[in-house]
């Protein structure tokens, strides 16, 4: 996996200089792909040997309908330039679309920069998102560009997007509409070239009939909204991000026979999965670290096993 990597970090320089010299047009295609190709290696790599032949696509494990849709979906929409509001519970993955649309774009060459908006507090995110100058507040001991210029020929995801507050709505709308940011403390605008991806767990549609959320704002973000289905309703899926999860943790702890037993295997099925994909690998990391390589139903979390 190290020389997927060692090769994809050297086209991702090439692809790099061939668009600051420019004159290159018919070799970016070809670094574009031997790049995508990388990608896929290491993607296939990270599986492991324990789980060599699960379903994934887009870095993404799952072969239930739901998932099917999505990736037909992100097939046609990471190529494009247009906004896309991810829609999702917590934990089934959001940021990994996010991913998947800049790594199969015209801009996986470029930087992918992310910030969870319910993360920052509110008087420090538009510092977060547009950059400050010197001396702009107290603690701005210099400069600072700001995730959106850092982002300038590539991604911005901007997560939960839904816990932004509305002054801070208004300002991210003038970037949409004019492709600029005014750092704090500036007057003087800053252009920058990023396609804006953005998720939320919200009903964001509701949050605007409610007058929390920028009418505006939404119908820039929802050019086209990717819906993720949660884990159960996901028919199917939980066997092969068992697999998965399985060979990933066990290669991670050095566990050379990890596996887990069909009576494991029925209980976590059987669970709603509330906590979604990320419940789910929290618990075969758990699993495994008690029992030391074989999952057993034992080995199990108490509430998925009162649960049953």
């Amino acid at each position: 996996m190290s020389d997927a990597r060692d090769l994809r970090t050297r086209l991702e320089a090439l692809l790099a200089e061939a668009r600051e010299h420019g004159g290159l047009e018919d070799l970016e295609p070809l670094l574009h792909a031997a790049l995508n190709e990388a990608r896929a290696a290491i993607s296939r790599s990270v599986t492991g040997p324990l789980a060599p032949d699960v379903p994934m696509r887009f870095g993404m494990v799952g072969e239930s309908p739901g998932m099917q849709h999505l990736f037909a979906m992100l097939a046609k929409v990471a190529p494009s330039d247009v906004p896309v509001l991810i829609q999702g519970e917590t934990g089934t993955g959001k940021e990994l679309v996010a991913r998947a649309l800049h790594d199969h774009s015209g801009r996986s060459g470029g930087p992918f920069v992310a910030e969870n908006c319910a993360a920052v507090p509110a008087p420090l995110l538009e510092s977060e998102l547009f950059g400050h100058t010197k001396g702009s507040f107290t603690g701005a001991i210099a400069d600072r560009p700001g995730h959106f210029v850092t982002a300038d020929g590539g991604t911005m995801f901007l997560d939960e997007i839904g816990d932004m507050p509305r002054d801070m709505q208004a300002k991210l709308l003038r970037v949409l509409e004019l492709g600029e940011v005014r750092p704090v403390g500036s007057n003087k605008p800053v252009s920058v070239d990023v396609r804006v991806v953005a998720a939320t767990h919200r009903d964001l549609q509701a949050m605007v009939a409610d007058k929390r959320f920028r009418e505006d704002l939404f119908y820039r973000l929802n050019v086209v909204r990717l819906s993720l289905p949660p884990l159960r309703e996901r028919e199917g899926d939980v066997v092969h991000l068992v697999r998965f999860f399985l060979a990933r943790v066990a290669a991670e702890v050095g566990v050379a026979d990890a596996e887990i037993t069909p009576a494991a295997l029925d209980a976590l099925q059987s669970w709603r999965w509330p906590g979604n994909v990320r419940e789910l690998e929290n618990e075969i990391r758990r699993a495994l670290t008690l029992s030391g390589g074989r999952i057993d139903r034992s080995d199990l979390s108490p509430a998925i096993l009162a649960g049953l």
